[in-house]
């Protein structure tokens, strides 16, 4: 049996105003997000980041959670994912970074 993926994904959005519909984004994504016409990913979830005066969140300003079945299931998502590209899309203009790093969910 495949070992489920956690993938987390912070992003840098400048212009604070943009956050609310960047997470509105991610409310539906499990639902939109199809594999041969059924939904693939386990849970999508995406919070704006609490500020910290230490500065270790590192001007991210929004971290997202997405669980996959399998890591076949996450190259799906990154590589033909029509609600992925979607999320790219409205993303690219409206952020100044992003990082992601996936591992085992076990």
């Amino acid at each position: 049996m495949a070992t489920p993926i956690n993938r987390i994904t912070l992003f840098k959005v400048p212009n604070a105003d943009d956050i609310p519909a960047i997470l509105e984004k991610y409310t539906t994504l499990s639902a939109d997000a199809k594999k041969d016409s059924k939904p693939y990913i386990i849970s999508a979830k995406a919070n704006a980041v609490i500020p910290d005066p230490a500065g270790r969140n590192q001007d991210f300003t929004i971290a997202a959670n997405t669980v996959f079945a399998s890591l076949d299931d996450m190259k799906f998502y990154d590589e033909d994912c029509e609600a992925h590209k979607a999320i790219k899309a409205f993303l690219k203009p409206r952020i100044q970074g992003v990082m992601t790093v996936y591992h085992e969910a076990n």
